[in-house]
């Protein structure tokens, strides 16, 4: 039995599955946290990897792994592949204003590569480090992301001119092509603001190894945490997954590219070959913990309270940037809670009220990829909190289709555990795996409440 591993290094955690190459079955897993912050020094996500590696008996018996991670992103190194300073994660705004110079420098920055810059892109960050931190700015001899750092890491090279990725997660750099599948130097020296030599990673192909550890494991491309998922639950071209993590996002597997100046969507690549247009915004599964917190209960006990309250929690409307938004890109942005009344302040109008605010934001990134001539035929909802009920059930009213719930997983280190397999087959096509029954929910639309919701949105701007 052939053994391949996938890594899912998240904000908050890293996971790993290891699965039989050929049919997908699980045959262990492990994991360990991260700390909080939007910028994290990437010995912490090596330390992390190490313990889930052990949890989950090492990879001895592994004969290929992959790395997918949080998107975005900037590790910068020296010379000496040291890096120089916290990793600025993609959660981290402070580069909004960075984001607009460049978009206001380069105005046709979506046509080369396909989407319009936000606080996000590592190329805010690397410009945010230009104007801010000029002594490091000098220093940087290599920029990274933290699934290309985490490879490198884990082949033991210590040289930068070894450091590879893929496509998708190039693609959200701000200097990278997805159409052409190259970098745009000339966009990275305005980025720089010098000629200053940098290296970027190598792009590799999806089902290509990029280095091979002196015990003999394989490390494939790898992929941007997104692309990883939809690889993950194998979604086809016309499929539209939500992603409910520490962000929530909606993207689609679509045979062409998109080029949205407006900067809601962002013309991703794909980690099977295609273009993955996505929106995204900051506030998704935290918005929930917050909602149990205020109230004290459960996950499982929030779904049940938001069930018994009808559509529109009588009256009560969330909208929820609570650390800002990107989508709309609101990086100061605070939450609003309206419409709350003496007589609709209860637990069940609250519940229900929090997990609609959170699942609006991305009603409308389906709305806008359906408006983009994306061709939608099914919808599949991920992540933590898609295991909630309620969640799947209100988010079918609140996007008027049918949504189908893949099982829980990790659907990220599934991704990268079945690029592995692609590469180390050979063949022209990924493995097809059983990963389970998914399920559907379907609920009847309710508008009314996405016309309070975006009032809200728009009053506020």
């Amino acid at each position: 039995m052939t053994l391949v591993a996938g890594v899912d290094s998240s904000t908050q955690s890293v996971k790993i599955v290891i699965r039989e190459a050929e049919t997908g079955l699980l045959v262990r897993e492990g994991r360990a946290s991260h700390p909080d912050g939007t910028e994290v020094d990437p010995a912490h996500w090596w330390s992390a990897l190490q313990k889930a590696i052990a949890e989950a008996g090492g990879l001895e018996d592994v004969a290929a792994l992959s790395i997918g991670g949080q998107q975005h992103g900037m590790v910068a190194l020296d010379a000496e592949g040291s890096v120089i300073r916290p990793a600025l994660l993609w959660n981290d705004t402070r580069s909004a204003k960075e984001a607009s110079d460049i978009n206001n420098e380069i105005p046709n920055i979506a046509e080369l590569t396909g989407s319009s810059l936000v606080a996000s892109f590592t190329a805010s960050k690397v410009r945010w480090l230009v104007d801010h931190e000029g002594e490091n700015a000098k220093k940087v001899a290599a920029i990274c992301l933290p699934h290309d750092w985490l490879s490198w890491k884990l082949s033991g090279s210590t040289s930068i001119k070894e450091i590879f990725t893929d496509r998708s997660d190039a693609s959200g750099t701000g200097y990278f092509n997805p159409v052409t599948s190259a970098y745009l130097p000339d966009v990275f020296k305005k980025v720089l603001r010098s000629d200053q030599a940098v290296e970027l990673p190598r792009i590799i192909s999806n089902r290509e190894f990029g280095a091979t550890t002196k015990a003999g494991l394989r490390i494939g491309a790898g992929a941007g945490d997104n692309a990883g998922a939809g690889f993950g639950i194998q979604a086809q071209e016309g499929d539209v997954v939500v992603s409910l993590g520490t962000s929530g996002t909606a993207f689609a597997i679509s045979s062409t590219s998109t080029h949205d100046s407006s900067g809601t969507i962002a013309g991703f690549a794909s980690a099977s070959g295609e273009f993955l247009p996505l929106v995204c915004t900051l506030n998704a599964a935290r918005i929930l913990d917050a909602a149990s917190k205020i109230l004290g209960v459960t996950h499982e006990r929030l779904g049940e309270l938001a069930l018994s309250a009808p559509a529109g929690a009588n009256g009560l409307t969330l909208l929820p940037y609570f650390e800002g938004e990107r989508t709309p890109n609101r990086p100061e942005a605070t939450g609003v809670l309206a419409g709350i009344t003496v007589a609709n302040s209860t637990p069940e109008n609250i519940a229900r009220a929090y997990i609609e605010g959170m699942l609006c934001g991305l009603a409308d990134a389906v709305d806008a990829l359906e408006k983009a001539g994306v061709n939608i035929r099914r919808v599949f909802l991920v992540g933590g909190a898609a295991k909630n009920p309620a969640v799947s059930q209100i988010a079918s009213s609140l996007f008027a289709r049918e949504v189908l719930v893949p099982p829980p997983g990790e659907y990220v280190a599934n991704g990268a555990a079945r690029q592995a397999a692609w590469a180390l087959s050979g063949k022209e096509n990924p493995p097809e795996w059983n990963l389970g029954e998914v399920t559907s929910a379907k609920a009847e639309p309710t508008p009314e409440v996405l016309v309070r919701y975006r009032a809200l949105r728009d009053r506020t701007a």
